[in-house]
C-alpha cells in the first residue's frame, strides 16, 4: 500500500506525489486512480503466483495516512482497511502469512511526534482488530528507522501495545536502516524483556547495485557477503534472540538502460543465491524486497510498453539522467561533474561533515539526499503529475491496470532461484 519512488517512477516522496496528482486530477479522479492502483497491484493471481514459488510470508507495507488524516487526527479512517483486509484475506486463502509493516511515506527520519504517537496508536488499533487472525504473523511497526540519539527507538518499542495473543509477533527493525542495535539491551534482558519478539536486520550489499563491484562469485566476495550479514545480525546472536532478515535483494538492469544487462543480471542472481545459502547456514528466515515494480528490483514488473510506462517515460528519463532516486541510481558523468566539486568544497569547509548521522553515509550521500533526492525531486512532482492531465477514468484505470499480474512481466532468473531454493528447503 506504500509506493517508494522507484516502484512506480514518481520523483521525490509519496506525500508530494499524491498532492501533485490530486491537484492535476481533482479529488474524485485522484481517489478513483489510487483505489484502482491498489486493487490491481495485488490480486488473487498475485497470491497464486507468490505461493507457487514456495514462499509463505508476505511483508505488507502501509503508512498511517491510510488510516488517519493529519488534518483530522485520532479519527480512524475505516476505508483504510479496504485493501489491507483484502490482501490479508487473499494471502490467507493461499496459505501465505502477512507481516504488517509500518512503512514511511516521506523522509527516513524519526520525528518526535511520529515516533511517540502515530505508529504506536495505529498498531494498537490494528492489533485489536486483527487479534485471533492466525494468518497475520505480526507487526513490523517502523521500517528502517533512523534515530541519531539511539535511545528513542528502543524506548518507543518498549511502549508499544503488545499483541494480545501469541499468534502475533512483533518484528522490530534495528536502528539506522535496520543495521544496528545500539541501546536495545533492555528489550532482551531483565524485567523489561519483550516477549514474543523477533529482531530484524536488512541485508543489502553494494555488489548488488550499479555503484558496487561486479559479483563474480570469488571466495573473497562470498566471505565479504557473509561477514556483512553477520555484522548486522551479531547483536541477535549475542543475546540469543530470534533474527529475521526483513529485506534483501539486488537491483537489476534492463536492456534499455544497459547493453550488458544479461551479464549484470546473472551476476546479481548469483549473488542473491549465495545470500540465500548464507541465511540457510545461519538458519535465518527472510523476506525478499520486492515483489512488484516498474523494472528495477521486482520479482515481476510492468511491461515497458504498458500505458503506465509509456505515460511516465519522459519523467523517468529525467530521473535517470539527474540521478534523482537513492535506490539503484546509475552513475552519470553529467551530474557527477557537478556534485564532485561541491562535495569536495564542503569537505574542505568542514572535514568532520563525514561523521554526520546516518553513519553509513558519506558527505556525498548527504548532499545527494538534500539536493537531488529531496529538493530537485520535489520541484519535479508537478511535472510528473501533468503527464496525467486530461485523463478520464477510463485512461486512469488503464494506467493502474498496467500493474495487474496479467499485464506484468516475470523476472524468471530471480523467480527460478527462489522456487528452487524453496524446493530444497522443503525437501
Amino acid at each position: 500500500m506504500n509506493k517508494e519512488n522507484f516502484i512506480t517512477g514518481y520523483p521525490g516522496h509519496e506525500s508530494e506525489h499524491r498532492a501533485a496528482m490530486k491537484k492535476v486530477l481533482g479529488q474524485e479522479n485522484y481517489e478513483f486512480f489510487f483505489d484502482k492502483w491498489l486493487e490491481y497491484f495485488f490480486t488473487d493471481a498475485d497470491a497464486v503466483f507468490f505461493a507457487s514459488l514456495g514462499l509463505n510470508a508476505l511483508r505488507l507495507p502501509f503508512n498511517y495516512r491510510h488510516f488517519e488524516d493529519d488534518m483530522n487526527p485520532r479519527v480512524l479512517k475505516g476505508e483504510g482497511f479496504k485493501h489491507l483486509d483484502r490482501v490479508i484475506d487473499l494471502c490467507a486463502k493461499h496459505d501465505i502469512y502477512t507481516i504488517l509493516d509500518g512503512a514511511r511515506w516521506t523522509k527516513p527520519r524519526l520525528a518526535g511526534t511520529l515516533i511517540t504517537t502515530l505508529p504506536g496508536r495505529l498498531f494498537g488499533i490494528i492489533n485489536t482488530i486483527k487479534t485471533g487472525n492466525p494468518w497475520v504473523a505480526g507487526y513490523n511497526p517502523i521500517n528502517e528507522p533512523c534515530d541519531p540519539e539511539h535511545v528513542r527507538l528502543p524506548a518507543f518499542y518498549q511502549r508499544l501495545e503488545r499483541p494480545s495473543v501469541p499468534d502475533h509477533i512483533l518484528w522490530l527493525d534495528g536502528n539506522t536502516f535496520a543495521m544496528e542495535f545500539v541501546g536495545f539491551e533492555p528489550l532482551v534482558s531483565g524485567p523489561t524483556k519483550l516477549p514474543n519478539t523477533a529482531y530484524s536486520n536488512h541485508d543489502y550489499n553494494s555488489m548488488g547495485f550499479p555503484s558496487g563491484d561486479a559479483y563474480l562469485g570469488t571466495d573473497e566476495q562470498k566471505s565479504r557477503l557473509e561477514k556483512s550479514f553477520r555484522r548486522k545480525a551479531e547483536w541477535m546472536a549475542k543475546y540469543d534472540v530470534p533474527c529475521w532478515n526483513g529485506e534483501f535483494g539486488p537491483v537489476y538492469s534492463i536492456h534499455e538502460k544497459d547493453e550488458a544487462a544479461k551479464k549484470i543480471n546473472e551476476q546479481r542472481y548469483n549473488m542473491l543465491a549465495e545470500q540465500l545459502n548464507i541465511y540457510d547456514k545461519h538458519a535465518i528466515p527472510w523476506s525478499i524486497w520486492l515483489y512488484k515494480d516498474i523494472g528495477l528490483q521486482g520479482m515481476i514488473y510492468t511491461d515497458p510498453e504498458s500505458k503506465w510506462n509509456r505515460t511516465i517515460a519522459p519523467s523517468l528519463q529525467i530521473k535517470v539522467d539527474a540521478q534523482l532516486d537513492a535506490w539503484g541510481s546509475y552513475p552519470g558523468a553529467s551530474m557527477e561533474s557537478v556534485m564532485a566539486p561541491l562535495v569536495a568544497e564542503l569537505e574542505k569547509v568542514n572535514p568532520d561533515a563525514k561523521d554526520e548521522y546516518p553513519t553509513p553515509w558519506n558527505v556525498e550521500c548527504h548532499v545527494r539526499r538534500a539536493v537531488l533526492q529531496t529538493f530537485l525531486s520535489r520541484t519535479l512532482s508537478d511535472k510528473f503529475a501533468q503527464q496525467f492531465s486530461g485523463m478520464g477514468k477510463e485512461e486512469l484505470e488503464e494506467c493502474a491496470k498496467s500493474f495487474h499480474f496479467d499485464q506484468c512481466k516475470k523476472r524468471d532468473g530471480l523467480n527460478d532461484i527462489l522456487r528452487d531454493h524453496a524446493k530444497l528447503s522443503h525437501a
